[in-house]
């Protein structure tokens, strides 16, 4: 080996030397690295990733959440009002429907039928009052059955008493001249039964179409408002008795939470204020307005019901659990430090912040938190200090971790 070979050994011999020294640098590194994601970059002022929020004090009240259930701001429930078979659905549960269009519909033909007849009635009693009329006129324009049935017939013998006798008898005083007339109201007074007789006759049939329209009317549900169907009880075929339910339709534009709560707890509410709440969906924070506060508790389980308005968009609809956090006023309040929900990081049930240190680096720590204040920020039992910077938006920078107060 000459002496150029023993340099290139000895230089390859080097750079192994420096490869493996770095080698376990990097090992020794690995080892000392925690379980947690991976730290961010060095944060120095402004440049950090995320904004930097400092923790505030907040007078924040003992607060008891509550579980509810999202209920619909208008339900119906349209049941059977005649007996018959369903003929017509107008879809599926989650279609929607406008106002005054018909969801379901009963056979009607045996209705029909019946109106047809009593149509058809109501025109042979048309024409026997138009005949009482036509000889109630008769009798009181021209009574000539009276004159004809005295003088036997339109020959002479009849002019002659027309023209003598009957002029001669209502000069005679008593029955000998008088039951002339008497017998003529006797007649223009039947003729005048008749004619209320028909019209009573007329009268009682047309009540009966109209009933028979009312029950034609009864065999369509109609929606009573924009909505959708929530809820199909009945399939085409079916045979319905009066009361049974059809279908619930409901409108879910607006939405409302339908809570328990305890008797003691009811003294701080009052309709109009705004509670946190929490939709099952997304972990949702939204602030709740108090719409209705029943006016008597149950009695076996001492809770007032009360419904709780959400804002208009919210995911998810009725039948969703959802929580309201309502204020204890017989317990004292306290000072906490509050943060915005945005800045918890969650894995599993384990919330964590960033924390920003006095070299301006990152540190990941775990924390406790206590009941929300407003719908966007959310109390710290323990693990943070007032006047700590935290980063307000760490989304993305801890991978495997979850963002957002919402408790899993």
């Amino acid at each position: 080996m000459n002496h150029f070979d023993k340099k290139r050994v000895v230089a390859a011999v080097s750079v192994l030397a420096v490869i493996g020294w770095w080698s376990a640098g990097d090992s020794e590194q690995a080892l000392a690295q925690p379980q947690f994601p991976a730290q961010p970059p060095a944060i120095a002022g402004t440049s950090a990733p995320g904004d930097v929020v400092t923790v505030m004090a907040s007078r924040v009240g003992n607060v008891v959440t509550l579980g509810g259930t999202v209920v619909p701001y208008k339900e119906v429930t349209l049941t059977a009002q005649i007996p018959g078979e369903v003929e017509f659905i107008a879809g599926e549960e989650g279609d929607e429907f406008e106002e005054g269009e018909v969801l379901v519909r009963i056979d009607d033909e045996d209705l029909l039928a019946k109106r047809r007849a009593a149509v058809a009635q109501i025109g042979n009693i048309q024409s026997q009052l138009a005949n009482a009329q036509m000889q109630y006129s008769r009798e009181l324009w021209s009574p000539q059955s009276r004159s004809i049935s005295r003088s036997g017939g339109m020959g002479m013998p009849a002019l002659f008493d027309q023209m003598f006798t009957q002029p001669m008898q209502s000069f005679m005083p008593g029955d000998v001249g008088g039951d002339r007339y008497v017998d003529r109201s006797a007649d223009l007074y039947s003729r005048g039964t008749q004619i209320s007789q028909a019209q009573s006759q007329m009268a009682s049939a047309q009540a009966q179409v109209q009933q028979i329209d009312a029950k034609l009317r009864d065999t369509r549900s109609i929606a009573p408002f924009k909505g959708v169907i929530v809820a199909k009880l009945v399939e085409v075929g079916d045979t319905m008795q009066p009361g049974q339910p059809l279908l619930q339709f409901a409108d879910t534009t607006y939405l409302q939470v339908r809570s328990e709560i305890p008797a003691r707890l009811v003294p701080g509410l009052r309709k109009g204020m705004m509670v946190p709440s929490r939709l099952d969906i997304g972990n949702t924070q939204v602030d709740a307005r108090v719409a209705q506060i029943f006016p008597a508790a149950d009695p076996e389980r001492h809770t007032v019901t009360v419904k709780f308005d959400l804002p208009q968009g919210v995911p998810g609809g009725p039948g969703m659990y959802a929580e309201v956090m309502v204020p204890d006023i017989n317990a004292p309040s306290r000072t906490l430090p509050v943060i915005p929900d945005s800045a918890v990081l969650w894995r599993g049930s384990l919330p964590a912040v960033y924390v920003i240190t006095d070299d301006n680096q990152t540190k990941l720590r775990l924390i406790r938190l206590g009941d929300y204040v407003g719908s966007t920020q959310v109390s710290v039992l323990s693990g943070l200090s007032v006047g700590e910077r935290i980063l307000a938006n760490p989304a993305g920078m801890a991978s495997g971790w979850s963002t957002g107060a919402g408790r899993q």
